[in-house]
């Protein structure tokens, strides 16, 4: 059998890396999506007219989209193979792109974004392809976490490249055309997929839980709801907080009806198992700076120190620069993974360090925000540690998921990420309004103390996700010999 094993393992690993070439494509057009847009954020606010604060809701906007597209598309893929669903995915994301390219407003733009929040789905269904690819080699875990270090690596790379572009091109081109160009690269990579990835069935049986889905998607809508009416009336907002409150109870409900449902939508049994939790907890929390910080650290980089007594005054250019020094960071914390695990002694201890390296970055920036060498520091320390984990979750939920459900769980770790993405940045949009946006003095700026908040939540989001994996079996995410039983 040994034998058996071995022989059929060297084809399979080699068929892998071929896979993998075609699928680092899919992830440089991912990274140009989530690096072209950052340094520009000023600009399409100034093109669409609107108050630096109200970017916060486009991404806002686009992670809830996107975290009801995850469960949805990631069932698809158990049921009806991974390929299609990332080839319509990729559609959508087109679409989208080309929408953002010719939006006049801020609510053709909103809609726009939201769309093109589908290639969050991406690479949890790569990882869930090399993980399907790696079963026969005997080395399935380590190889999985060796193929998502490579796809986060090269993400990273593409982010540099996209964050350059932008930066280097917003002075010389018509915003439409400067907006078009992440389009043309996501309508090029819809053909890269259908070319070069062999199309596998489905391995799960059953339907979609469409209920769930409608009590998941009324649960995230009330719960934006508040966080809308508390962004336009203020903290003091009674009808926000009643309004949240009852999110909370329609997330209850949500949860009870999954937990009794054959085939749920959100598999909530299988996600609150002792190996599980833990991951989604910190994917939860982890969404919230490597999300949710995004865009105000662009604004505040952008701030002129001479009119508002903070900021870096960078022109769009060196946000580029900046950027792309940020990612050099993320991309040598994706590629040092499988080595860092090793010096450390395991996948959880790895996570845990990485989670605890990106709460000292943020937690630096509180005293340490005035110059750019500060900044870089900042974001080089937090980097490290982000960069680990965009590439180890994913394949820690699939190292502790059943084979037929591996797309579902590597799903949800982008799933709870993106949805503590979306609260934090509404959130942030609220610290980065001093009053309501109904008050007609609210100044047209944000207050310092409302990026100290936005740094100060990022930071202790982080040091609670090191504190949750710390919860988890400690052989949970690897090739220990324990694993059987702990999946089991």
């Amino acid at each position: 059998m040994s034998t058996t094993t071995s022989r059929s393992a060297a084809p399979a690993v080699k068929g892998l890396a071929a896979v993998v070439g075609f699928l680092v494509l899919v992830e440089f057009a991912s990274g140009i999506l989530q690096g072209y847009y950052t340094p520009i954020y000023p600009q399409i606010a100034e093109h669409l007219s609107i108050h630096e604060g109200d970017v916060n809701w486009f991404e806002a906007a686009q992670l809830i989209v996107s975290a009801l597209c995850i469960p949805l598309l990631a069932r698809l893929g158990d049921l009806v193979g991974h390929k299609r669903v990332l080839l319509v995915s990729t559609a959508l994301t087109a679409l989208g792109s080309w929408w953002l390219a010719f939006a006049p407003g801020f609510t053709t733009f909103l809609v726009g974004w939201a769309i093109q929040g589908a290639y969050v789905v991406w690479l949890p269904l790569e990882i869930a392809i090399i993980h399907r690819r790696t079963r026969d080699t005997g080395r399935q875990e380590l190889l999985t976490r060796r193929g998502a270090a490579i796809l986060v690596g090269s993400l990273e790379l593409a982010v540099i490249f996209g964050a350059l572009s932008s930066g280097l091109l917003v002075d010389t081109l018509d915003m439409n055309v400067l907006l078009a160009l992440p389009a043309v690269v996501v309508t090029a990579v819809f053909f890269v997929i259908l070319a070069g990835i062999e199309q596998a069935p489905g391995e799960d049986t059953g339907g979609i839980d469409w209920a769930g889905l409608g009590l998941v998607t009324l649960s995230l809508g009330l719960l934006m709801g508040g966080l809308v009416w508390l962004r336009l009336d203020g903290a003091g907002s009674v009808r926000g907080w009643l309004t949240v409150v009852v999110a909370v109870a329609a997330f209850a409900v949500f949860w009870r009806f999954e937990q009794r449902h054959p085939e749920p939508i959100v598999d909530v049994r299988l996600l609150s198992g002792p190996t599980q939790w833990p991951v989604q907890v910190t994917a939860f929390l982890f969404g919230i700076p490597v999300l949710g910080g995004q865009i105000p650290l662009s604004t505040y980089a952008q701030a002129d120190p001479a009119e508002r007594g903070y900021g870096l005054g960078a022109d769009p250019a060196f946000i580029s620069t900046l950027i792309g020094l940020y990612v050099v960071t993320l991309a040598i914390g994706a590629f040092t993974l499988p080595l860092t695990t090793r010096l450390l002694g395991g996948v959880r201890r790895a996570l845990v360090v990485a989670c605890l390296l990106v709460g000292v970055g943020y937690t630096l920036w509180i005293p340490f925000h005035d110059q750019t060498w500060q900044a870089l520091l900042n974001m080089g320390v937090a980097g490290l540690g982000s960069g680990a984990l965009v590439a180890a979750l994913p394949a820690a939920a699939a190292a502790a998921a059943p084979p037929e459900r591996t797309g579902i769980a590597t799903g949800m770790t982008n799933g709870t990420k993106t949805v503590g993405g979306a609260i934090a940045s509404a959130i942030f949009a609220i610290a980065l309004t001093a009053t309501g946006s109904l008050d007609a003095t609210a100044e047209k700026v944000a207050p310092l103390s409302g990026y100290l908040t936005v740094w100060a939540v990022c930071a202790g989001a982080s040091f609670l996700a090191a504190a949750a994996l710390l919860a988890a079996p400690r052989h949970a995410f690897s090739d220990a010999p324990t694993e059987p039983s702990a999946r089991a």
